[in-house]
């Protein structure tokens, strides 16, 4: 069987039953996200928002499309134009899987919040993500993913960091350091 992309099963789904990540990094101003209404307004729902379906608790988790979702319960007009359904792409995987099509998708737009997306590394690593795979799956270099590693704080992040001799401790023998005569005069002169 050839694969299919999610966007041909698209389905309305009441907005009820869809409810935010609690990892999406990215954030919009006011003029744009103004800018979404009448985007909506003007021209309907041109994408589907991306979710997972969770089975058990019967919901639908967003992915991407955060905004778009904010607009329906935002505006009581364009929630009754569209009956409270949201058109919906469903994807099947596992939260660390969500976590980086999330990212994708951000990242494909433009930008997001700095210390989200840190808190995103750090959620990925205690899922037991290496540097390569988040490298890999969220589009970066390893050098974005250690400076977002030090914005958190947190030293496990830095186990599998390998860091050059430069960082390793030498012993010093401190004999053999004269102290220079000026500091010798000034302690003198105190």
């Amino acid at each position: 069987m050839a694969y299919k992309s999610p966007v041909y099963h698209v389905t309305a789904v009441p907005i009820e039953k869809i409810e935010p990540n609690t990892y999406n990094p990215n954030s919009v101003a006011p003029p744009e996200l103004k800018l979404l209404y009448d985007s909506i307004k003007q021209d309907g729902y041109t994408m589907p928002v991306v979710c997972y379906y969770d089975h058990a608790r019967d919901k639908y988790i967003l992915v991407d499309g955060f905004h778009r979702y904010r607009i329906m319960l935002d505006y009581s007009d364009i929630y009754q134009r569209e009956n409270g359904m949201l058109p919906v792409s469903v994807i099947d995987k596992p939260l660390d899987h969500r976590m980086a099509s999330t990212i994708r998708h951000n990242r494909a737009r433009g930008s997001h919040n700095v210390d989200l997306m840190s808190n995103i590394v750090k959620e990925l690593h205690e899922l037991g993500r290496s540097d390569a795979w988040i490298a890999k799956h969220l589009g970066m270099s390893r050098d974005e993913i250690l400076r977002l590693k030090q914005i958190t704080g947190l030293a496990a992040l830095f186990r599998d960091v390998d860091f050059g001799k430069s960082w390793q401790p030498v012993e010093v023998d401190r004999t053999t350091y004269a102290e220079a005569p000026e500091t010798r005069s000034q302690k003198e002169n105190v």
